[in-house]
């Protein structure tokens, strides 16, 4: 603010104190919401974790047992990402690190496909809508995720899958380590590929008895599964989310707080300098005078 006066710095001053107020607000309002967040998500992870446990020990058995779902397409031709980021920005690169992330595995898949987005949030749905490539969109669904949310999504991609609008399905979305890191994740959740877990095969998974029996179970969680796991990629997502941007209004608030120490210091710099001005003014007329009194 070169030649700026006194005043243009108090003005500069009282408006980045404005902002630091605001910044200040929203960083403690997203500290409140992530810790709600942050305990939805956490309590999530054992039910996904045990209902892929469950999905895969009932594969193990299933045998010949076939479902829509279950099936691998011999060609792929059209490939899906549900893609769950914010509806508002304000949270530094996590929304940019998502859509990237999305972007990579797009160019990176040699295969000649077809491309198909189904965004969750408003910032990967206008960046698609101005690229292309978007087929469903699901916006403004709030800072609570609700499962009949992720249910109806679910539902969507099980009918393309079904349908042949679809030949493989992925998810992406933030997985919250904590407020200061957030890592992008790719997971496939169609075709289900029932994981093993490390170290066992079929022959060491434990017996059980299956009432009524295991296809009808299978056809009952199969669904289900793609539902928790939609369900928890946007329980992680949202506390991502506010993970990041806490962080962003943080950093954003100690700026505001370094830009008012340096207009400070400038302005009394500037007031220091307008005083003596003065002052050499005062003394230069004092000297006119006394020279035109003699």
């Amino acid at each position: 603010m070169a030649g700026a006066s006194v005043r243009d710095y108090k003005r500069r001053i009282r408006s980045v104190k404005n902002t630091q107020q605001i910044t200040k607000a929203m960083k403690m309002v997203a500290a409140a919401k992530l810790r709600r967040a942050q305990e939805s998500a956490e309590a999530s992870r054992p039910y996904t974790e045990t209902l892929r446990d469950t999905i895969a020990r009932l594969a193990a058995v299933a045998g010949d047992i076939e479902h829509p779902l279950l099936q691998k397409r011999e060609e792929v031709r059209k490939v899906g990402y549900i893609v769950v980021t914010a509806d508002r920005g304000l949270c530094g690169a996590y929304n940019t690190n998502i859509i990237k992330a999305v972007n990579t595995a797009i160019e990176e898949d040699e295969r000649d496909v077809e491309f198909n987005v189904i965004a969750v949030g408003r910032k990967v749905r206008d960046f698609f809508r101005k690229r292309g490539g978007l087929v469903a969109e699901y916006v403004n669904l709030g800072d609570v995720v609700n499962y009949a949310d992720a249910r109806e999504i679910g539902q969507y991609v099980m009918k393309a899958y079904e349908d042949g609008e679809l030949d493989e399905v992925y998810v992406v979305y933030a997985r919250f380590v904590n407020a200061l890191r957030q890592v992008p994740t790719i997971e496939k959740i169609l075709p289900i590929e029932p994981p093993t877990q490390e170290g066992e095969t079929e022959e060491t998974f434990v017996e059980y008895i299956y009432e009524p029996d295991v296809k009808i179970i299978l056809e009952s969680l199969l669904p289900r599964y793609i539902g928790s796991q939609i369900y928890h990629a946007m329980l992680e997502g949202k506390a991502s989310e506010h993970g990041a941007r806490m962080t962003a209004m943080g950093n954003a608030t100690e700026n505001a707080g370094e830009i008012i120490d340096s207009l400070t210091l400038e302005m009394n710099k500037a007031r220091q300098a307008a005083i003596t001005k003065e002052i050499l003014d005062i003394v230069g007329g004092a000297e006119a005078l006394k020279k035109g009194g003699k």
